[in-house]
């Protein structure tokens, strides 16, 4: 072997030494990025997890406050039926006493009556039926009033004002069970 090729043989092993350790620089290099891409995506998906479990839980508790309110509405609510079916048996009532009170022999059958009814409201009320109150000359409001009949007005101050109550309105709690009926002046 000459001198020449001795030397591109030393070059050569040079060459492949300095890649080989090149390669091994890069990859000890390329391995604390690929823990640092490893650690980000773990973070990544902790986070992500974690905004899961957030929204999971604010939707549970959510949840839980509307059936808690919705139970609350229907323990409200839940004599509906029953008042609904006892509002004619107190209209009724109302009837027979105005017809009571015009017989003046009837005095006793009167007091009894008014106590039967007077029992019958207040157990009602203590239940949460309430009624709604509407006078001769109230506004009419389509969504508190139900208007059965219109009818010339009586006077220029009447019109398009209650002339007359047919039949009571009703709320239970809040809800209107039954809207008053009313006449309104034309």
């Amino acid at each position: 072997m000459s001198k020449k090729e001795k030397n591109a043989d030393i070059e050569q092993e040079q060459v492949e030494a300095a890649q080989t350790e090149t390669v091994e620089a890069e990859e000890q290099v390329q391995e604390p990025v690929e823990e640092l891409t490893v650690e980000e995506k773990l973070q990544k998906e902790v986070q992500q997890e974690k905004e899961k479990f957030l929204r999971l839980f604010a939707e549970f508790e959510n949840y839980k406050k509307r059936t808690s309110r919705e139970r609350l509405e229907l323990f409200k609510t839940a004599s509906e039926e029953v008042m609904v079916a006892l509002l004619p048996i107190i209209d009724d009532f109302e009837r027979a006493l105005t017809h009571i009170e015009e017989d003046k022999e009837a005095e006793e059958l009167r007091k009894g009556v008014v106590l039967i009814y007077q029992k019958m409201l207040s157990t009602l009320e203590q239940k949460g039926l309430s009624a709604i109150k509407v006078e001769k000359g109230d506004a009419f409001n389509a969504d508190d009033h139900e208007a059965v009949t219109q009818i010339p007005a009586p006077s220029e101050e009447l019109k398009g004002k209650i002339i007359d109550v047919i039949e009571k309105g009703y709320k239970l709690g809040e809800k209107v069970i039954r809207f008053p009926k009313v006449v309104i002046g034309q």
